[in-house]
């Protein structure tokens, strides 16, 4: 996916988080609909400028392909912990942060600030990068 795929999807009404999840959703065994719907409460850092939504996907995308399923399953944690902590590292070499608000350079919770990020276009230009860079890690390492 590149970051032309990706603006569209934008300018559609996804989220950073649903183009991530929604990339990998058949190879995880659900329909991009279900991995929309997963995914829907965590763009623009969870609606509050924390975790970029495209990292929130990502760890879901790794969660679903190497979480544990109960409380007694230590080997499946500590191979997620372990991709957990590969993705996050990758990551931060890459854009050396994972929260929302110094991406777009503003406190979205504040009145007149989400508007201030459309007007300068951060969510169709640098946003779309962050999901793409989220994809190529995750493609890296899971294929």
């Amino acid at each position: 996916m590149d970051k032309t795929q990706v603006t569209d999807l934008f300018m559609r009404g996804q989220d950073c988080s649903q183009v991530v999840l929604s990339h990998f959703a058949k190879e995880l065994g659900f329909s991009p609909e279900e991995a929309n719907r997963i995914s829907a409460g965590f763009g623009g850092g969870s609606g509050i400028g924390e975790t970029c939504g495209a990292v929130i996907g990502a760890l879901i995308v790794i969660g679903m392909k190497y979480g544990h399923s109960g409380p007694d399953d230590m080997e499946q944690r500590n191979e997620l912990m372990a991709k957990r902590a590969e993705f996050l590292q990758k990551w931060n070499e890459k854009r050396g942060t994972c929260m929302c608000r110094e991406f777009l350079g503003h406190d979205i919770t504040k009145p007149g600030e989400f508007e201030k990020v459309l007007e300068e276009g951060t969510m169709f230009s640098l946003c779309p990068e962050l999901v793409v860079d989220a994809i190529e890690i995750l493609d890296e390492m899971i294929k």
